[in-house]
C-alpha cells in the first residue's frame, strides 16, 4: 500500500514539476531547446527532447537507487510514478496529440481532452506561451468538445 502512495507522490509530483518547469524555464532561459517543440517541420527528433531524457534518467536512478528495498522505498515508488508520468506523456502528448513517431487515433474523451487544451498551449509558435502548461492539470471546462454537424 505503501508502495502506491508513493507512486502517485511522484506521479502527481511530476505533473507540479513539468508545470512550472515548463511555464517558468522552458519558455524563459531554456526556450531555445524548447522552440523546437513549437516550431512546424522539426523533423522526428526534436532538441526538446533532451528534456524527457534528463527526466527518465532521474526515474530511472531513483529506482535504481530503492531497487533493494523496492516496497518501501520512496526512491523507487517515486521514481516509478515519474517513469509512469513519462509513458502517459509519451502516448498523449507525442503520439496522439502531435502524431509523432507512431500516431494513433482513440476516441478516449480524455484524451481528446488533453489534446484540446494542448493546442491552446499551442496556439503560436511565440516564447510568451499559452496556458495550460501542465499536461494533466487544467480548468476542463474550458476546452469543451467541438460540437459536429449533423447533417453530413
Amino acid at each position: 500500500m505503501i508502495l502506491i502512495a508513493y507512486i502517485l507522490l511522484g506521479f502527481t509530483g511530476m505533473e507540479i514539476v513539468s508545470y512550472c518547469v515548463h511555464r517558468w524555464l522552458f519558455h524563459g532561459v531554456l526556450w531555445r531547446i524548447h522552440e523546437s517543440h513549437h516550431t512546424p517541420d522539426h523533423g522526428l527528433f526534436e532538441m526538446n527532447d533532451i528534456f524527457s531524457f534528463v527526466f527518465a534518467g532521474i526515474s530511472m536512478w531513483l529506482i535504481i537507487v530503492g531497487a533493494d528495498t523496492m516496497f518501501t522505498s520512496p526512491a523507487f515508488g517515486i521514481g516509478a510514478g515519474i517513469a509512469l508520468y513519462g509513458l502517459l506523456y509519451f502516448i498523449i502528448h507525442d503520439l496522439f496529440t502531435h502524431k509523432r513517431f507512431m500516431p494513433f487515433k482513440s476516441d478516449n474523451w480524455f484524451m481528446k481532452l488533453v489534446r484540446r487544451a494542448h493546442q491552446r498551449h499551442h496556439q503560436d509558435a511565440g516564447k510568451k506561451g499559452h496556458e495550460p502548461y501542465g499536461l494533466f492539470l487544467f480548468p476542463y471546462d474550458k476546452y469543451p468538445e467541438k460540437k459536429r454537424n449533423k447533417s453530413g
